[in-house]
């Protein structure tokens, strides 16, 4: 008995662990297939640029990308691998483990059998018991006969429990090996496939080279452009802060008014660089984030094919951008959404005429750019992914939508609030 309470135990221990393994393939499997769907995407759209106009350093940014998913969904093969092969020599030791074991209890069984087989006839356990000396010693061997019975019974489930531990383990571990088998083919076709996009993207940047101050103008004038924006957006959300707060000053002084009170007198200078926030506000406000990390895509589908911040030129490594916000790429036609219920503070054509919608949340703005049209208008109350306009498509037959996000007129990173998947 206290034997099986042993394995019992070694039983439970080794359930958590493998739990603990599968939950951490599990998250290794949801992350792959969400790499390989990223990697869909994005040669949906190189597949896109090159039926249109051709626009290599677009094209380069979309195939950077896809070698960047390509490496991470080698990596995530090989760390699925690792744990398998990690499982796999586990489950060995322990199946030896398990038989060596079960040989002992097969084999002490065995004599038992043979012991019992010997002494099997009635008679001579009833001669046993009546040779007893006195009654004592006769009680004492009849309850020795008893327990024997009853250890030869435990002796024989312990070997069936032992022997279905083994199966069952020997069954997860030809498993085991079968899907190695697999991930190890999939790692060879990642290999080769990551190989033919390096290949191409050496193709394409020798095209720059050929012209190299053709793409030099081209990537002067974007950036130019994405300054002037980024200017222009900034503006933008001085002016509704400024704008909101006067509103909020005015329903104020109107509610003191009715109620009989004295008027506040308004600042000198208006703020332009802080949301004044209501009681109602505030709860928004602290609501969104609560939501960090949380947020939906403002997209219903895409990638970021540029993310916030400095980073090096996908081409010209000694230029380096500066993003303010996300570029998400996605399909041609599609809408972009709001990331959380709000307020519409404005809508603004911008250089270039695409539009703008800036949406605020307490007293955090999300900024939806390079929109072709917009279904909403000034003061309009958006809830959580209604969509507010149709992202514009260039000649390349590409749609990218700029997305900020700001508290106050701080800029943050969009990347950090929004959900890991969309």
């Amino acid at each position: 008995m206290q034997r099986l309470i042993y394995i019992l135990l070694f039983t439970l221990l080794c359930q958590a662990s493998w739990s603990q393994t599968t939950d951490k393939q599990r998250n290794l499997e949801l992350r792959k297939e969400q790499i390989l769907k990223e990697i869909k995407n994005v040669q949906k759209m190189l597949l896109t640029e090159k039926s249109k106009e051709r626009n290599v350093l677009a094209e380069i940014a979309e195939q950077n990308k896809k070698i960047r998913l390509s490496q991470e969904l080698i990596q995530n093969t090989q760390q699925q691998l690792r744990l398998l092969t990690d499982n796999i020599y586990k489950n060995q030791l322990q199946i030896n483990k398990l038989q060596k074991e079960l040989g002992i209890l097969k084999a002490d069984y065995a004599k038992m059998i043979a012991k019992s087989y010997k002494s099997r006839s009635e008679q001579s356990r009833m001669m046993f018991i009546l040779s007893s000396k006195n009654f004592l010693q006769a009680y004492k061997r009849i309850q020795y006969m008893k327990q024997y019975a009853s250890f030869r019974k435990n002796q024989g489930e312990e070997v069936k429990v032992k022997s279905t531990e083994v199966q069952a383990i020997v069954a997860t571990l030809e498993s085991q090996k079968s899907k190695q088998r697999l991930l190890l083919n999939d790692a060879e076709k990642e290999k080769k496939e990551l190989e033919k996009d390096r290949i191409k993207q050496e193709e394409l940047v020798a095209l720059i080279k050929k012209d190299q101050k053709k793409y030099n103008d081209q990537i002067k004038k974007k950036q130019e452009e994405t300054r002037a924006i980024d200017r222009q957006i900034q503006k933008l959300i001085r002016e509704a802060i400024a704008e909101a707060n006067r509103k909020a000053r005015e329903a104020a002084a109107k509610a003191a008014a009715k109620a009989g009170k004295k008027t506040p007198t308004a600042p000198a200078k208006s703020n332009t660089t802080t949301f004044e926030l209501t009681p109602e506000g505030k709860i928004i406000a602290n609501n969104f984030k609560a939501n960090q990390g949380s947020l939906p895509w403002p997209v219903a589908k895409g990638y970021i094919s540029l993310p916030y911040g400095d980073q090096p030129h996908p081409v010209q490594s000694q230029l380096t951008i500066h993003n303010s916000g996300l570029e998400i790429s996605t399909e041609p036609g599609s809408s972009a959404r709001a990331v959380f219920g709000g307020e519409v503070l404005q809508v603004q054509v911008l250089s270039g005429g695409n539009k703008a919608v800036l949406i605020q949340h307490g007293d955090y703005i999300t900024v939806y750019q390079n929109l072709s049209s917009v279904s909403v208008k000034k003061g309009d109350k958006v809830s959580i992914k209604e969509n507010i306009g149709t992202i514009s498509t260039n000649a390349t037959g590409r749609a990218v939508l700029k997305f900020l996000l700001s508290h106050n007129t701080t800029i943050h990173n969009p990347q950090s609030w929004l959900s890991r998947s969309n």
